[in-house]
């Protein structure tokens, strides 16, 4: 359904920088630099989804000890003003002056002097005033323009809310997609009533059986063919689906091969009824209970 406004979630003002607005849909950049793909097509990869509006690319010194930060430094060389970077520090890294020095090293790797949003990629035993401290010296130095976290269930969010500058977390990122709905018992909602967006990692699911059992499901299938989309496609939209009208979901693929970045592109157009969401509701239903946050 071209011609409509494709969907945006707002991050809010923080420090000096005003509200933005970023497409739902960004790329992500999990085990790129390993040697699985050639490094040229990941570049390009990445090159491909900044032409067709992807501007937000997410990536972590973990990965590939820093090679995947490398790939996007090469990609966005030319365009740095197109992208929006996105970096996460190790829990062991993210003390008042090991954060410091673990931001320089990204950045050094990235090829740019600011990454526009940092996160802590999991809760660890440094205590998070030190890390948010850390955080705030990175912004008033300009290296970060924004700060947050990821894999924090709703007790960590609590925990972190409680601390003075809490209210600055501009994210959360964590594992969410249609065979993994547990935020949506807890998580989300409390999340929701703090005007704090998701970031949604691995929104296809992670390779194996769970992503094909997914993407042979019948019901999603049948809503890809009413579409016209692939089932791909399919989870995608349902991920980053408006909430009473909103959206607060960005949702981070990681593709390679240029047909899947320009599908997963094309998900931002596609729109599900509420007899498709009622249908894929009935296939994989939310927990009634809380689980355990689901973390890969």
């Amino acid at each position: 359904m071209p011609g409509h406004t494709r969907p945006c979630v707002t991050l809010a003002a923080s420090g000096n920088q005003p509200a933005i607005d970023l497409p739902a849909i960004g790329q992500g950049t999990w085990y790129m630099g390993e040697g699985l793909a050639p490094r040229q097509d990941e570049v390009r990869a990445l090159q491909q989804g900044l032409s067709l509006g992807m501007r937000l690319i997410d990536t972590a010194e973990m990965y590939a000890d820093g090679g995947a930060e490398e790939v996007v430094g090469e990609a966005i060389r030319d365009c740095r003003d197109e992208a929006f970077i996105v970096s996460k520090v190790y829990p062991w890294n993210a003390g008042r002056d090991s954060a410091i020095e673990a931001c320089e090293r990204s950045l050094s790797r990235l090829g740019t002097d600011h990454i526009d949003l940092y996160l802590l990629h999991w809760p660890g035993s440094i205590p998070l005033e030190e890390t948010w401290e850390a955080f705030d010296r990175l912004r008033e130095q300009g290296k970060i323009l924004r700060f947050g976290v990821s894999n924090f269930d709703v007790d960590d969010m609590q925990q972190l809310h409680a601390l003075p500058g809490g209210e600055q977390c501009a994210v959360n990122q964590v594992l969410y997609h249609l065979g993994s709905r547990g935020i949506e018992h807890s998580l989300l909602p409390w999340q929701r009533r703090h005007g704090l967006p998701t970031m949604a990692y691995c929104p296809l699911a992670q390779g194996g059986r769970l992503r094909q059992r997914l993407l042979d499901s019948d019901a999603v299938r049948a809503v890809a063919q009413v579409h016209d989309a692939t089932p791909a496609q399919v989870l995608l939209a349902w991920t980053i689906r408006p909430a009473e009208g909103r959206h607060d979901v960005i949702a981070i693929p990681k593709a390679v091969q240029p047909a899947h970045v320009a599908a997963n592109a094309a998900a931002l157009e596609l729109r599900l009824s509420d007899d498709d969401l009622a249908a894929l509701d009935e296939a994989f239903p939310a927990p009634e209970r809380k689980p355990p946050l689901d973390i890969i």
